[in-house]
């Protein structure tokens, strides 16, 4: 994408909001589950081109936006109908650009249930955070939305975004701008790589499954999709600032009753100078990932916040 593409972007996401869109985003399975109720599903409106990403009919849209959306590449021919290539998602008043159903491409952007509990899990740390906020920065910030949750709460901070992904941070850049948030920077950073200094906050919601096709959104890396969760913690525990936190939600492989995560997580929080706390939010999400190869002696996915404060 272009910077005129970009712009077109936010445009139309000007223009959902003006028509209040809204479209809370499922589970790929609950997605796929919807579009197959309908033998030969087609788009009768917005919400169903943007957040259901239904094919649609030229005549669903007016002359002059058709031209200039296929033209920014956000909608592409597919027979005699078209395609959004991006799909819109609600987050209470924010709008978020990601990439379209089915998030198939090595690049995808990917949001969904996760991001929306990832988000709670930040709201519900501010909330109950009284020190001050200077710098922040979201790890693998996929679409931005921690970063903006952070930005938004805290209008005198210095917030970053970062990821390795550069469709992920174009739309990053899009939603940031729609969102209007002028404290929020945007970079190219493998983790914290490429960013100097220490931060008041750390959030990162990594992927953490183990994904035959390795998609940037998905595969965590290591037996269970945890490598990449744990590269995380040890690159940002040296990063904190006195009282400064990471606040990491990830995934939990449970095999037998144990946590190889938190098994692994444990060696490097021994260390007196920092405090923690481990928290299953949802015992069992994406149980079909369990017919996995890889996946045999795995009872279950939990949804965990790993919370590490630095006190001295």
């Amino acid at each position: 994408m272009t910077y005129q593409a970009d712009q077109t972007l936010v445009q139309l996401g000007r223009r959902l909001q003006a028509d209040g869109y809204r479209f809370v985003t499922p589970t790929p399975l609950t997605h796929q589950r919807v579009l197959a109720r309908s033998p030969v599903p087609c788009a009768v409106d917005l919400r169903d081109v943007f957040g259901w990403s239904m094919p649609f009919d030229s005549s669903l849209m007016g002359a002059v936006e058709l031209s200039q959306l296929q033209e920014a590449g956000i909608l592409r021919q597919e027979g005699g109908l078209l395609r959004s290539t991006i799909r819109w998602s609600s987050l209470g008043d924010l709008l978020l650009a990601h990439s379209a159903y089915p998030t198939q491409e090595a690049d995808a952007v990917f949001f969904g249930p996760d991001s929306y509990r990832f988000a709670r899990a930040i709201t519900d740390y501010l909330n109950q955070r009284f020190e001050p906020i200077e710098r922040a920065v979201d790890i693998g910030c996929g679409t931005g939305v921690g970063a903006l949750l952070m930005a938004r709460a805290r209008p005198d901070a210095r917030v970053l975004a970062v990821d390795i992904n550069p469709r992920a941070l174009r739309l990053s850049a899009v939603n940031a701008e729609l969102a209007e948030t002028r404290n929020l920077s945007i970079y190219h950073s493998d983790l914290l790589d490429s960013i100097e200094g220490r931060f008041d906050l750390i959030v990162a919601n990594p992927p953490y499954m183990n994904d035959s096709r390795q998609r940037a959104y998905r595969h965590g890396g290591g037996g269970l999709g945890e490598h990449l969760s744990l590269r995380i913690l040890q690159a940002a525990l040296p990063r904190l600032n006195v009282n400064g936190a990471l606040v990491l939600y990830t995934g939990a492989a449970i095999v037998k009753g144990r946590d190889p995560f938190l098994e692994a997580a444990r060696p490097l929080l021994l260390d007196a100078s920092y405090g923690w706390t481990y928290r299953e939010l949802d015992p069992d999400v994406f149980g079909e990932e369990l017919d996995q190869p890889g996946y045999e002696q795995v009872e279950r996915i939990a949804v965990v916040v790993l919370t590490v404060t630095r006190l001295r």
